[in-house]
């Protein structure tokens, strides 16, 4: 029995491609109209992530990059549920997550913000979803960083998600905001997103009973992989 097609995105509910205010999407957005394929059987069974090197710790960024003790930070957990187009967790599915450390620096070549490299922190881990959909990551909370997007521009702290799902069509890549950030409002990337009840999904509340006391707090977001509430990435249409 052939699979059933993934539902098709709500285009109202996605950002468009080209929006002037985030001035890099201007060189890097398609200036023709967009096509419409079907799913074709590759797109709805696969390809499948090996899980063989998933390492214990790879989940805890406090502790998969220290040489001589912790990074500096403050210490928050990130949690949630990675479902599909049906609220129906997705068991055993790859997350990845990157970012800049507490300063609001990434541990990359081409970063030359003057904030300090933690050299205890690598910014980058990865953790299989159980069972249930659920994953968990320990990590320390990113700072905000300026960009030359316009004169004055700063995106606010963020944690990047990458999630593999059950097939080339659920392979999404977005980003993850802070309940309570003043930046978020003011962020040219997030402004290009047309409705505000999306903008919301990028946003992960405080979760205090997921807290760990006098240790770190904690936030909880759940990612959707497809379907008319799929988590956005941005201007970009990757994984919807």
């Amino acid at each position: 029995m052939k699979p059933a097609e993934f539902y098709q995105r709500d285009r109202t509910w996605q950002p468009p491609a080209l929006t002037p205010d985030y001035k890099t999407s201007v060189g890097r957005s398609p200036r023709l109209a967009m096509l419409s394929l079907q799913g074709s059987m590759s797109e709805i069974t696969g390809p499948t992530f090996g899980h063989s090197d998933i390492d214990p710790i790879d989940n805890d960024l406090i502790k998969n990059y220290a040489k001589s003790g912790d990074p500096i930070g403050e210490r928050i957990i990130v949690h949630g549920r990675v479902l599909d187009e049906n609220g129906r967790g997705v068991p055993n599915t790859l997350v990845e997550i990157w970012q800049a450390n507490a300063g609001g620096r990434y541990r990359h070549k081409k970063d030359t913000y003057l904030a300090p490299i933690d050299p205890n922190f690598g910014g980058c881990g990865r953790t299989l979803t159980d069972e249930n959909g659920y994953y968990f990551f320990r990590t320390i909370k990113p700072g905000a960083y300026p960009w030359r997007n316009w004169v004055n521009n700063w995106r606010p702290a963020h944690i990047h998600v990458s999630v593999f799902g059950t097939a080339f069509s659920q392979r999404l890549i977005t980003q993850m905001y802070f309940e309570g950030d003043p930046l978020i409002a003011k962020c040219p990337i997030v402004a290009t997103i047309p409705d505000q009840r999306a903008i919301d999904q990028l946003i992960a509340p405080l979760d205090l009973n997921a807290a760990v006391p006098l240790d770190c707090l904690a936030y909880k977001f759940d990612i959707v992989l497809r379907g008319r509430r799929s988590t956005l990435f941005e201007n970009r249409l990757e994984g919807n």
